[in-house]
């Protein structure tokens, strides 16, 4: 139950399929072609938004598969195309316990890219003693 919970709440990952061009900077090293960069771009009504860039330079077909820390498939999806940004929010009820995995897989190169997700909640209390006079 708690697994079909976790799918449930998770996906409800929504797919925000709107793509955003990325500025680089003259700073940056060039990307090779056909590798990926998932990365964590803040929070959006207390669940967590992720951005994964497809930074292949040629058509390609992409797999992309999140997987809990039991094995069990998430979310699974084919994106084809170069250049793809893709969002996805996921849903907090359930995964502030969990791990995922998201593995990413170009049929074209046959190359495998595994990203691991570990949420970490802490409590900070800080207390301050300040002279007034």
């Amino acid at each position: 139950m708690k697994a079909s919970k976790l799918t449930i709440a998770l996906f409800t990952l929504i797919t925000l399929t709107v793509g955003f061009s990325t500025v680089t900077l003259a700073s940056e090293e060039p990307k090779k072609a056909g590798t990926t960069e998932l990365k964590f771009i803040g929070n959006l009504n207390n669940s967590p938004v992720f951005e994964l860039s497809l930074l292949n330079s040629t058509e390609d077909e992409l797999a992309v598969t999140f997987r809990d820390d039991a094995g069990n498939i998430v979310y699974t999806n084919t994106f084809k195309g170069s250049g793809i940004n893709k969002k996805f929010l996921l849903k907090s009820d359930g995964f502030e316990n969990t791990g995922l995995n998201v593995t990413v897989k170009s049929a074209k190169s046959n190359t495998t890219e595994v990203y691991a997700i570990k949420t970490n909640n802490t409590y900070v209390e800080e207390t301050e003693v300040n002279k007034v006079k």
